[in-house]
């Protein structure tokens, strides 16, 4: 197996890799225009920054399993894979703490104005009736936006200040908020009104590009702090500057719209940047901690793609069942698989997904086959008239 890391990764997780049979190679300066010339016949794509477009899909006809090293699939062409049947994974939950902490920084650092007191110092000028006037957090409000597992890590440690942690997100419910124990927002607006620090924990998809905005920054209270260290995209960029002019909020970032995706490069949202508090470049899952987790968690993904060609963590199989589910209990003998795939084949019927198990003593089997939709009858009775069949049974899903 050739794999391809286009990433720096720990030495670990490439001898990991060599030591279970594969062909590593690791080029850590590769970029979106220059990774289609080098992925050549790379049956495995590993990536962390790295962006994967179509151009790279179309060069790479080996190429089986894209994982990101990672939580965010957004730099990966989800639909050029899918349409070519290759398989998308990444590693959820890994970097949690890392983020997590990087906020609480952020948080901290624009309540003190840690940054401008150290350039401040570096310049030569002691201030500290200028930096002496902070508000603290403990009794504020932090305001949790987005209640995956970064944002519930972000609200535990928020809790371990002593702050009340108000929270919304799409799927949380009063029920559960309590569970929590935090305060239940219906809406990211009432969320704004309420906290005096917000921390915005979004995956970027649709329905979430740009749905911070000028609705959300109105709601906010003057002098509030806003960090966001989830995507750039979240946030709508002209109004966050706006409001920051205006209600004086005191922003920290991570993340930005747009921002380079090389590790080093010019950087474009300068304007932006000069208003903020604090300023970091996107290095929130940056620690050894968090590099060691998914290097681990990149290495298993590989492993199970290896040992059962279906790799976990992974993000493009549909979720949807299949309309009819069909089971076919029979001897454990050599053609009788074939005659079934022959008589669907026959009636025009498409298999969606199937997995034959083997009884102990190796004597039965049974297969369970995910199709389009319903056989005929006479396809039925063929297979239920074949000597090597014990028996076939046909449900309709539910779902």
């Amino acid at each position: 197996m050739k794999i391809l890391i286009a990433d720096k990764v720990s030495e670990e997780v490439v001898k990991a890799l060599e030591a279970d049979g594969a062909e590593v190679t690791l080029n850590p300066d590769l970029g979106a225009e220059s990774l289609p010339e080098a992925i050549g016949d790379s049956e495995v794509l590993v990536v962390r920054s790295t962006k994967v477009k179509a151009d790279t899909i179309a060069a790479a006809p080996s190429l089986a399993l894209i994982i990101r090293a990672g939580a965010g699939v957004n730099t990966i062409d989800l639909e050029k894979a899918s349409a070519r049947g290759i398989c998308v994974a990444n590693c959820p939950g890994k970097n949690n703490d890392a983020v997590a902490e990087l906020a609480l920084g952020l948080m901290i650092a624009a309540d003190r104005g840690i940054p401008d007191a150290t350039a401040a110092l570096r310049a030569g000028e002691w201030k500290k009736k200028v930096f002496g006037k902070a508000r603290g957090l403990k009794g504020r409000v932090a305001g949790i936006v987005g209640l995956g597992t970064i944002g519930t890590a972000m609200a535990e440690r928020c809790r371990g200040l002593g702050m009340t942690v108000a929270a919304w997100s799409r799927s949380l419910t009063p029920e559960r908020a309590a569970e929590l124990e935090l305060e239940y927002c219906p809406d990211p607006e009432t969320l704004a009104e309420r906290a005096d620090a917000v921390s915005v924990h979004l995956a970027l998809n649709p329905e979430t590009k740009g749905l911070i905005g000028r609705k959300f920054f109105d709601r906010m209270r003057p002098g509030a702090i806003f960090v966001n260290t989830s995507r750039g995209e979240v946030v709508d960029s002209a109004a966050l500057k706006d409001a920051i002019e205006a209600k004086k909020l005191r922003a920290a970032l991570d993340v930005y719209d747009p921002e380079p995706a090389a590790g080093e490069a010019p950087f474009e949202s300068t304007e932006l940047v000069s208003v903020l508090a604090a300023a970091t470049p996107h290095i929130g899952a940056s620690t050894d901690q968090a590099a060691e987790a998914i290097g681990a968690e990149v290495v298993r993904i590989v492993k199970a793609y290896k040992d059962t060609g279906r790799p976990v963590n992974t993000v493009n199989f549909r979720l949807k069942r299949a309309a009819h589910s069909l089971v076919v209990r029979h001897f454990n003998r050599v053609g009788v698989l074939a005659s079934v795939l022959t008589l669907l084949r026959e009636d025009g019927v498409n298999i969606e997904e199937m997995e034959n198990t083997i009884f102990d003593g190796e004597t039965a089997a049974a297969c369970s086959l995910s199709l389009d939709r319903a056989p005929s009858a006479g396809t039925i009775e063929a297979m239920r008239a074949t000597e090597e069949i014990i028996r076939v049974s046909l449900e309709q899903s539910s779902a």
